[in-house]
């Protein structure tokens, strides 16, 4: 098949098949396997799908494999952002998107996974100020019994981690209110629209212009007119929940936005000099 090439350059072209062979094979060992990743999944494929979320800004939780809600509501804000059907399933087109997209370094994440240690993957920073130091590790030895107290302990831990899987920072009654400002605001909008008024409420506890709790954001004077006019008392439903912690855990179909209005029932001439960003439903978003 080289006939007619000297041995010199049949060499140089044999060694250069041979690397570029090597190279494709280790991008698409590096670039998720065939199957179809979504919610539930765990796993080598969820590992990478965290990494390279995060390695592009897009996941800022553990990288450990397990696909629940915070992976899910990462990759939908990545399909948005690109483009792509926004359905929280990693497919053919949104891996190869995703993969385009970031970077992966496969040795370095599971090395430390396998450590136990705690790590992050943000593109852009030096992945050895990405190890938290472990300062914690002392020298024990193991008698095979447990005290009562280390017994007490992890059964408290236990109930801890398991009592009403409530978000991490937000208490019963935060989740609590935040479902009644979502229902006397909202409730006869879409779902949508009801995660993006529970994400305009989060956006401004963010945010130096407004206070900084969620009750203090509520009941700001003249915030919200389920306040004024009392329905914030009304019993919201599982919807409106639900919305809620869609909304904690990362969905923000509102596109960042502190404000939002009904052009049909708005009196204020203030609200419609705020930079619009989107219409959901009924409400207009803005900043």
């Amino acid at each position: 098949m080289m006939k007619g090439i000297s041995s010199k350059w049949k060499g140089v072209i044999a060694t250069g098949l041979a690397v570029c062979c090597l190279a494709f094979s280790d991008i698409h060992a590096s670039a998720f396997t065939s199957q179809v990743i979504q919610k539930g999944a765990v796993g080598d494929d969820v590992i990478e799908l965290q990494a390279r979320l995060q390695n592009i800004g897009y996941y800022h939780g553990k990288i450990d494999g397990v696909y629940g809600w915070g992976t899910y509501w990462a990759l939908r804000n990545f399909q948005q952002s690109f483009g792509l059907p926004i359905d929280g399933l990693a497919g053919f087109t949104t891996k190869k998107k995703l993969a385009d997209a970031s970077n992966f370094n496969a040795k370095f994440v599971h090395t430390q996974i396998q450590k136990g240690n705690e790590f992050t993957y943000y593109g852009g920073v030096d992945i050895a100020k990405q190890i938290k130091p472990n300062t914690n590790k002392k020298n024990t030895k193991t008698t095979g019994k447990t005290s009562t107290n280390t017994k007490q302990a992890t059964k408290g831990n236990q109930k801890t981690n398991t009592a009403s899987n409530l978000p991490a920072g937000y208490s019963q009654n935060d989740i609590q209110l935040l479902a009644n400002a979502v229902y006397g605001e909202a409730r006869g909008e879409p779902y949508i629209g009801q995660v993006a008024v529970a994400a305009v409420i989060l956006n401004r506890i963010d945010s130096p212009s407004f206070p900084n709790t969620i009750s203090g954001v509520i009941f700001e004077p003249g915030a919200f007119t389920a306040v004024a006019d009392g329905q914030i008392w009304l019993s919201p439903n599982e919807r409106a929940k639900e919305a809620v912690i869609d909304a904690i855990n990362g969905w923000d179909p509102s596109g960042n936005a502190e404000y939002y209005f009904n052009p049909a029932t708005a009196t204020s001439k203030w609200i419609w000099t705020r930079p619009q960003i989107k219409q959901i439903g009924k409400h207009i978003f803005c900043h």
